[in-house]
């Protein structure tokens, strides 16, 4: 099953192109309203203040499955800007409905191998296996449950699940990386929340 779902329904471009009007002034305000949720604008990683880069939900047909804001040191619009910040990195994912975890883990795992070539996954199976049990681990998420994928440079990629962090750091910066692809890469999960973790505002 891919990690790929179509935003044809007009709710969902609406919320999303509210998020949009709202990227190029995130700073100005201590949260941003995201579809009735309040997204904090500022977060902190390892002592270091990270913006909110862009925020959005991500919808399968007319369902709200998630909202996830991208927080980054500086405002970066392309995804090689964005992998390329120095410093922390965060993506904080706030469930909007219950899901199976086990299955999240799953649609996860493809959506970083969609976004590879065959050579570079493989290098990352072992990681991708350990990212698998660690939400399979939890049975289900349910609506109103958080989870974070911290970059923190000297450590590696941290998952934090309903406030617990979640066993070893994953050190390879290419995890990392390949995680964020999910949202960010050349297929991603879903192209409007692409855009809003961008803050690519519609012309």
């Amino acid at each position: 099953m891919r990690h790929r779902f179509a935003l044809r329904h007009p709710l969902a471009t609406a919320s999303l192109l509210l998020v949009l009007a709202f990227a190029p002034s995130l700073v100005g305000a201590a949260t941003t309203d995201l579809a009735g949720m309040r997204i904090e604008n500022q977060q902190t990683v390892a002592g270091t203040a990270l913006i909110l880069n862009g925020a959005g939900i991500r919808y399968k047909t007319v369902f709200k499955v998630y909202a996830a804001g991208l927080y980054l040191t500086s405002q970066a619009t392309t995804p090689d800007e964005a992998l390329a910040t120095p410093g922390p990195k965060r993506l904080a994912i706030t469930m909007l409905r219950d899901i199976d975890s086990a299955e999240l883990g799953k649609l996860f795992s493809r959506g970083m191998e969609d976004n590879m070539d065959r050579a570079a996954f493989s290098k990352l199976v072992p990681g991708v296996l350990r990212m698998g049990q660690v939400f399979s681990s939890h049975k289900q998420l349910k609506a109103g449950d958080s989870f974070l994928i911290d970059w923190v440079p000297g450590t590696g990629t941290v998952i934090t699940i309903k406030g617990k962090v979640e066993g070893e750091p994953f050190k390879e910066p290419e995890f990392f990386n390949a995680l964020m692809r999910i949202w960010l890469g050349k297929s991603p999960a879903d192209w409007q929340l692409k855009e809003a973790l961008l803050g690519q505002a519609k012309k």
